[in-house]
């Protein structure tokens, strides 16, 4: 089945069945989608029809062949548009340009943006760091179509306008706060904090 046809729930959940499937022992040949729905804790109606809408290649009593379902994971994420710029060159938006799991799952971190920023510079990781003002002409050269937000909160949407208007159509923010953006756009807010105290509320 093509990408375009597969639902966004669908393929929210790729990265996390590429993930498990990596970590598992290099004796396991192949898995049956229960087990897959076992260990993820997903139901295993919605297991079944993720991987079936992904991949046909599944055998009743044998389930997946491992290697293959992996390889149609990948081919997914490597058909995304993947490339990627952080606004916000701070800690966190250093730490995450430099971070070498992203490339695992098709993104290709290119470089970070920061009203600090004068001259192009390079991060520890070889990456590069830019001013501001060059981020929409960066943008569209290089086909970006996801932004990451690592900017104070009162400047985030100054930042989510500015991606916006520079063609980029997924935005990871890290600022505590909601934005308005264009219908077409799709935001995902990372709450450090909330997830934190989530988890604490779990402990016993």
């Amino acid at each position: 089945m093509e990408q375009n046809k597969l639902s966004k729930a669908t393929l929210g959940r790729v990265p996390v069945y590429l993930s498990f499937l990596k970590s598992l022992d290099e004796n396991i040949k192949t898995i049956s989608a229960t087990t897959i729905a076992k260990q993820l804790g997903f139901g295993e109606v919605q297991v079944r029809k993720d991987l079936g809408a992904i991949s046909a290649t599944g055998k009743p009593r044998v389930g997946y062949i491992r290697s293959e379902l992996t390889a149609r994971l990948e081919e997914l994420l490597e058909n995304e548009d993947g490339n990627a710029v952080i606004v916000g060159a701070g800690r966190l938006g250093k730490a995450l340009l430099d971070y070498t799991g992203f490339k695992d799952y098709g993104i290709n971190m290119l470089a970070a943006f920061d009203v600090k920023i004068s001259d192009e510079e390079t991060s520890k990781g070889g990456k590069k760091l830019l001013p501001v003002s060059e981020l929409s002409s960066f943008c569209k050269k290089n086909n970006v179509k996801l932004g990451v937000i690592a900017v104070p909160t009162k400047n985030a949407q100054d930042v989510c306008n500015l991606l916006c208007e520079s063609g980029v159509k997924a935005i990871w923010c890290f600022a505590a706060c909601r934005l308005y953006k264009p219908a077409d756009v799709i935001i995902q807010y990372e709450n450090m904090a909330l997830s934190l105290a989530h988890l604490k509320m779990q402990v016993k």
